[in-house]
């Protein structure tokens, strides 16, 4: 998403408190939804817009059928009657608690929330928000006291750091619904709870999707199954990193035939790619397209693990940037091994 998109107005907002069913921790449930002064209000939209910082969407699902997916039920009811949120948060919120059984999720406050026309990607669409609070900090409270000031302690929610949440959008219902999410807490794989248990989701289709996917594939080729099958060195996988780099950067649609004829040329190794894709795309039940438009942002993404490094021993680390040419490598009479660098001028 871009710095354009926007949160709508909070037109209605319920909270719980949903414990750790492992602690046997108990749910908290509001017999009402939230009142909000305009303070409060301006506060709550600043902690609720992390998902809105991503372009990776996801979708709603469920192996089997759409309709058994409970957020998904829970959700569209709201949509078809937002004055019906609180009765459907209350749901949420045990369904939350059902799937809290893992020992290191904690207890937080749950809050549902309908907001109104949100700004996204230039349309104006309402949203129905997930959060969790699990973190709480420690805040200063300077009072004063007569004519001097009393320093206290107070525990409460930060609102620049959201632990879990998620905009589900009204649009693509039959396909799960467009969805952000974040999740900052509980990153280990057996602890994914909010997205792989409670909102059972999975990553659309999108060019964000196809971008970031064949990015991957291609680096894992060059990285792992080229040297197995050539005999290339470092300074070799290193250019066809800058050049697949490069490919994304400078194209704004991707065609795969094109991309193998720059990038990786020689046919013999094409051949090998081909084969590497098919086993990837098998061994990840993924499908990549062969043409697809190129997200900026997922390039953008990608270029942090595209670093083209040749590490030697302990001593020496060499970023290489582009023009193969300007680089050898050698060996010594005695075993030695050694790169040459070529170089117009010293920075």
């Amino acid at each position: 998403m871009t710095d354009d998109n926007a949160l709508g107005s909070i037109e209605h907002i319920s909270v719980h408190r949903v414990g750790s069913k492992a602690r046997e921790e108990g749910v908290a449930l509001s017999d009402a939804p939230l009142v909000l002064q305009w303070e409060v209000t301006e506060a709550l939209q600043a902690y609720f817009k992390a998902p809105l910082k991503t372009e990776e969407y996801y979708q709603l699902y469920h192996e089997s059928s759409l309709e058994l997916n409970e957020v998904y039920i829970y959700v569209s009811a709201i949509f078809d009657n937002p004055e019906a949120l609180h009765q459907q948060s209350v749901k949420l919120a045990k369904y939350l608690f059902e799937c809290s059984t893992h020992p290191k999720i904690k207890g937080g406050e749950f809050y549902t929330v309908y907001f109104k026309h949100c700004l996204l990607q230039n349309e104006l669409i309402d949203a129905v928000g997930l959060f969790k609070s699990e973190t709480k900090d420690t805040f200063l409270k300077v009072n004063p006291v007569g004519e001097r000031f009393v320093l206290n302690t107070d525990m409460g929610t930060n609102i620049n750091k959201l632990d879990k949440g998620c905009l589900i959008f009204k649009t693509d219902k039959a396909d799960g619904y467009l969805v952000a999410v974040v999740d900052n807490t509980n990153r280990q794989t057996e602890a994914q709870y909010w997205i792989d248990d409670f909102l059972h989701l999975k990553q659309r289709q999108d060019a964000y999707y196809q971008t970031q996917n064949v990015m991957a594939l291609a680096k894992s080729f060059i990285t792992k199954e080229l040297p197995r099958q050539f005999d290339v060195d470092r300074a070799d996988q290193a250019d066809l990193l800058n050049r697949s780099m490069h490919f994304f950067k400078e194209q704004e649609t991707f065609n795969m035939h094109d991309f193998e004829a720059e990038v990786i040329v020689h046919p013999e190794v094409i051949g090998a790619f081909k084969q590497f894709r098919n086993d990837y795309e098998n061994e990840r039940e993924i499908t990549l397209q062969d043409g697809f438009d190129i997200s900026d942002t997922a390039v953008q993404k990608q270029s942090r693990v595209f670093k083209s490094v040749i590490k030697l021993d302990k001593n020496f680390h060499v970023y290489v940037h582009g023009n193969r040419d300007m680089i050898v490598k050698g060996e010594e009479p005695d075993g030695r091994k050694y790169y040459k660098l070529y170089f117009e001028e010293e920075n």
